[in-house]
């Protein structure tokens, strides 16, 4: 097997510890003549494991593989948007509660 691409990427900065990566691996068709080959997406957290597979050995295999992952990034990116968007609503919420006076408990107050 010769892989034409592959590319491991840790998802969190190595100071977390964490191990969750993606993975992605296209081997090679040797210039168009080998179609059975090895298209796979993997997606890792600590616990778990998703693997995608891209199969392009018939017409409709390749149409249906790039269709999937077109998908997956249309909604990749919408889920980013929507990820910034809440986060940047809570850094507002928590912003204001800072700016908020506490309320002093007096004493004897619970008696």
């Amino acid at each position: 097997m010769f892989i034409f691409y592959r590319k491991r990427v840790f998802l969190a900065s190595i100071s977390t510890g964490h191990t969750s990566y993606i993975l992605t691996e296209v081997e090679s068709s040797r210039g168009g003549e080998y179609k059975w080959g090895h298209c796979m997406l993997t997606l890792a957290d600590c616990r778990r494991r998703i693997q995608l597979e891209f199969f392009l050995g018939t017409l409709r295999a390749r149409r249906e593989s790039l269709r999937k992952i077109e998908l997956l990034i249309k909604h990749l990116e919408q889920f980013r948007t929507a990820l910034r968007t809440e986060a940047g609503l809570i850094e507002q919420y928590e912003a204001k509660q800072k700016l908020k006076p506490r309320k002093v408990k007096k004493e004897g107050a619970n008696k």
